[in-house]
């Protein structure tokens, strides 16, 4: 007869793994045990919880992890629903219906390359004359013509915050709202909070600040993409060298019965097409919705591709001056959902209904936010880089009060137009003094960094 397992082992084991976010691999289930036991002997109770359907193993041999198994999407609770209240086209309604069932009713498909070949830009639209005239009506500030970015610039703290969380909240982050806002803005980790959490937010961070500060050269092309995809994946994937990378080895998607292309060559020639289609549409909007569409359609990379997708899909709308899109309220069900809709159906109605309702969230968000915050000041606009890279220079060499005024001075001298010397040394004389614990990271200052600085600041 087989050997028993004692249930308390097995459950001390799922309660690790059901407290963490994301899978885990049986070193890092091993590290978590209250007391240690032998590697085949945790190898031994892995294998039951997932035979009995308590877990669910994901690769294998030293890559193998091991997460809850969730709910099926037919499962969701009215409640959800409701949190979900918009009106769904028919056809939406016909795609979320199809996508609810379980995954052995429903057809197993592969990437089918016709969906993206037959797509011709300034052609074919994803979305009605309508619909894209409706949201440049919502989403186009009342601002003067202003350098790329500049928008996205003036409401960067809050930017940050929402899109971070948000982005990071529909792939199962846990953090809150204000948890996330404490990470970005002073470096505080939430308590109890996987570490992986943490550094999905903080990739979330570089990556929108890298979007905003190359405003004027970013694009649908390798370097704005591929170097999105490093900064979301860092320190996030079991290969380390495959941040930034496409992808030459096999996935699948949990819960979805598409299987993505395998071959490398196909790949990379339908990666390229999807930059080269996507830089040729002219309209924003339609730019933003096809990225959210192609990108995780493809699977170009060997994870995070769904979070490529949403930070590129605010590429037009940054370098327009248009109001983000954070992905405000979106339910994760609700997108998870939809994207399967594209997968498994090349259906782009229940995506495109939430893409609607979610820009309209988003673009209400930001013009009060902007209303709020008033206009930006031009000069500081200009001279942004250069106030950050002084600024941080200074907290890094921890300058004191006195030798501040003739370091800026130095420094002006040589990089600042002679005419605007005398404002930008009051700026960042202004900036020294009016700093503190809510507000230097703007400057991209570390806390431990900004604290020595302070120490030397006001002890002289």
């Amino acid at each position: 007869m087989a050997n028993q397992i004692p249930e308390g082992a097995l459950s001390a084991i799922e309660k690790i793994v059901a407290s963490h976010f994301g899978a885990m691999r049986a070193s890092e289930i091993s590290e978590a045990l209250p007391a240690p036991i032998p590697q085949r002997t945790l190898q031994y109770h892995l294998k039951r919880l997932v035979s009995d359907n308590r877990l669910i193993r994901e690769g294998n041999g030293r890559w193998a992890k091991y997460r809850l198994r969730e709910a099926d999407p037919g499962s969701r609770s009215a409640a959800e629903d409701e949190v979900f209240s918009i009106a769904l086209s028919d056809a939406a309604k016909s795609v979320r219906e199809y996508v609810r069932q379980p995954p052995e009713a429903r057809r197993p498909v592969g990437y089918n390359r016709d969906f993206l070949n037959l797509y011709r830009p300034n052609v074919t639209y994803y979305l009605t004359d309508t619909e894209r005239a409706r949201l440049a009506s919502v989403g186009r500030p009342q601002i003067v013509e202003q350098p790329a970015g500049t928008y996205a610039k003036h409401i960067l703290g809050r930017l940050l915050i929402d899109l971070a969380w948000n982005s990071s909240r529909l792939e199962g982050n846990t953090y809150s709202h204000l948890d996330t806002k404490r990470l970005i803005e002073f470096g505080e980790e939430a308590k109890g909070r996987a570490h992986i959490e943490a550094q999905m937010i903080l990739n979330h961070k570089d990556a929108i600040e890298f979007l905003v500060s190359a405003a004027d050269e970013i694009g649908f092309n390798r370097y704005t993409i591929l170097n999105l995809h490093g900064l979301l994946a860092n320190n996030l994937l079991a290969d380390s060298l495959a941040a930034g990378r496409l992808r030459y080895i096999a996935v699948g998607i949990e819960r979805s019965v598409f299987h993505p292309l395998e071959v490398p060559q196909l790949i990379e020639e339908s990666f390229d097409q999807i930059l080269a289609t996507a830089g040729a549409i002219t309209d924003p909007f339609e730019q933003a919705f096809f990225v959210m569409v192609q990108l995780p359609y493809l699977q170009p990379f060997d994870d995070v591709n769904k979070r490529v997708s949403r930070l590129a899909a605010n590429i037009p709308l940054i370098k327009n001056n248009l109001s983000p899109l954070s992905f405000t309220d979106v339910p994760r069900q609700a997108y998870t959902e939809a994207v399967l809709g594209v997968y498994e159906m090349n259906q782009i109605d229940l995506l495109k209904d939430l893409f609607l309702w979610a820009y309209e969230r988003s673009a209400a968000r930001y013009a009060a936010v902007r209303q709020s915050l008033g206009d930006p000041d031009p000069f500081r606009l200009r001279y942004r880089a250069e106030l950050r890279e002084l600024i941080a220079a200074l907290i890094r060499g921890r300058t004191g009060r006195r030798e501040a005024a003739t370091r800026i001075a130095e420094w002006t001298a040589n990089r600042i137009d002679p005419a605007d010397r005398a404002r930008f040394v009051e700026i960042t004389e202004t900036e020294l003094t009016t700093l503190h614990e809510g507000n230097f990271a703007r400057y991209q200052i570390r806390p431990s960094e900004f604290a020595a600085w302070r120490t030397v600041w006001e002890a002289t």
